[in-house]
């Protein structure tokens, strides 16, 4: 991975690696074939850091949507039939491919979500490391256990359950897609990527290695589109017996009510507004460094940002004023400088909404201490400074609802028990994270915090074979490891008599 160049050559690069998409229409990529829409229906994609087009999309319908579908159903067997060992070889190769091209895919996605390229490097080599964990793990995904008993043995087996749709959001689409679609083609099913239409090009990258890697037709498919047409049909379409969505938790309802009625299995990875706890004998240098981390990197946009931070008041004044010092110091600016650490949110109408939430904390009461408007010097994209709420309470909009933005809300806090109350009165429970030299604190609260994961003494550290999930409205389910197998396939249990016991007789 070499995107180390100035400015000047990434955003240079970056607009050779985009001219092929602004030059013509980006198709859907259906049955191992390149798609335009029929009608010619398309929609424009902006790139945030000036709000300029990066040329048309593919408008899909519910009619291309079906043909997908069948598409993945049709490839399913032949898939699910291939010996484990081939699709190992074959999702090896195609990270060997994501490697070869990486310095295209941190360009591309940077300029299309407005990630800086500091976080964009690693995205595309995080990508591939979850092919090859997953390609490995495809020659013993079908394994089960053996149960012995006196005149049975019990065995079980998995088998993959059928074409799945995956749906993916727009802040870290690439990563977060190779994380889906991994273990869903490692299990032996067929998928249907319906990804983000705020950022689009991720997933057009991922299609056309797909086609270069030599996965045999149908077995990928890409649908372009809005979540009310292609999105709902993809959910409600027979033949897909899963449906696996990173994104808002109000679309996971919807995912949910869509299935129902073809009884879809569902992995929801949802929202979060999750809490750090920062007590007074904390290493705080480090609980600081960690707390800015999590919440104004990625531009506040990740599921797993801390973005309430629970203050010991002993330390409150002492911390926050560390924090606004720093604060204050975020170099934001465009994504492809390398100096950048902050960057333009998705989308103007995103952008509105951030600033919405900061001007609500004023009228509830708050104080914006740092940061809190657009950053117009930039010029036309969706800039925004990074924000400290404080006087703050839990019962305001900016401490209850996700804002997905680079807003910090600090609260106050006097005992464990409080921090505790606090941080679990959320209808979230995605993360959490807890700073704390007290060895037992820490397992009394690894216990009481509503929270799917929770990170002691650092800040959001990945493991692949870790289940990765939330709880309350933050989802269903777990990623990581076996745990992902544990959603693409089906248990099966096969139960062997010995012919030692007694069948018993009726009918005599």
């Amino acid at each position: 991975m070499s995107v180390t160049h100035s400015f000047r050559e990434n955003r240079s690069r970056a607009e050779e690696y985009l001219s092929r998409y602004a030059a013509g229409t980006i198709g859907h990529f259906i049955d191992g074939r390149w798609e335009s829409p029929e009608d010619g229906a398309t929609f424009e994609n902006l790139e945030p850091a000036e709000n300029q087009s990066v040329g048309n999309v593919a408008l899909g319908t519910e009619q291309v949507m079906d043909r997908a579908c069948e598409a993945a159903e049709a490839a399913f067997l032949p898939w699910a039939s291939m010996n484990g060992a081939e699709r190992k070889k074959l999702l090896n190769h195609f990270a060997d491919l994501i490697e070869k091209r990486a310095d295209e895919i941190a360009l591309v996605e940077s300029s299309d979500c407005g990630q800086p390229i500091r976080y964009m490097k690693q995205a595309a080599l995080r990508g591939a490391s979850n092919f090859r964990f997953f390609a490995d793990k495809a020659p013993e995904a079908g394994n089960g256990l053996s149960l012995l008993q006196d005149h049975h043995t019990n065995m079980t087996m998995r088998v993959p359950i059928g074409p799945v749709g995956v749906i993916t959001p727009w802040n870290t689409p690439f990563m977060l897609a190779t994380w889906k679609i991994a273990p869903a083609l490692a299990a032996g099913c067929t998928i249907v990527h319906k990804p983000a239409e705020l950022s689009p090009l991720s997933a057009t990258l991922l299609a056309e290695l797909a086609e270069e890697a030599g996965f045999p037709a149908g077995v990928w498919n890409l649908v372009h589109g809005y979540g009310e047409t292609v999105g709902r049909r993809l959910s409600e379409h027979r033949a897909i017996r899963a449906v696996a969505l990173v994104g808002e938790t109000t679309t996971g309802s919807h995912i949910l009510r869509q299935g129902a009625d073809t009884l879809k299995r569902v992995h929801l990875e949802l929202g979060g507004k999750n809490p750090v706890l920062v007590f007074d004998d904390a290493d705080l240098q480090r609980a600081l460094d960690a707390v800015i981390y999590m919440i104004f990197s990625l531009n506040g946009q990740r599921c797993t940002s801390s973005s309430r931070l629970l203050i010991q008041n002993t330390i409150k004044e002492e911390f926050l004023s560390a924090l606004k010092s720093r604060i204050g110091r975020l170099r934001v600016g465009h994504p492809l400088d390398p100096e950048t650490e902050i960057g333009p949110l998705i989308h103007t109408e995103h952008m509105q909404k951030v600033l919405t939430y900061v001007e609500g904390a004023r009228e509830e009461g708050a104080i914006v201490a740092a940061g809190g408007n657009r950053r117009e010097d930039l010029g036309t994209g969706n800039y925004v400074e990074p924000t400290l709420i404080t006087e703050a309470s839990n019962d305001m909009r900016i401490a209850r609802e996700e804002i997905f933005g680079p807003v910090l809300t600090a609260i106050g806090f006097d005992s464990e028990s409080e921090a505790v109350t606090l941080a679990n009165d959320s209808a979230y429970g995605l993360s959490g994270y807890l700073w704390t030299r007290d060895t037992g604190r820490s397992m009394r609260l690894a216990r009481q915090l509503d929270a799917g994961m929770l990170w002691i003494n650092s800040e959001n550290n990945r493991n692949l074979s870790s289940p990765f999930g939330g709880m309350k409205q933050s989802g269903i389910g777990r990623d990581g490891g076996d745990y992902s197998f544990d959603f693409y396939m089906e248990t099966k249990n096969i139960c062997i008599a010995h012919d030692t016991h007694s069948v018993p007789v009726l009918g005599q």
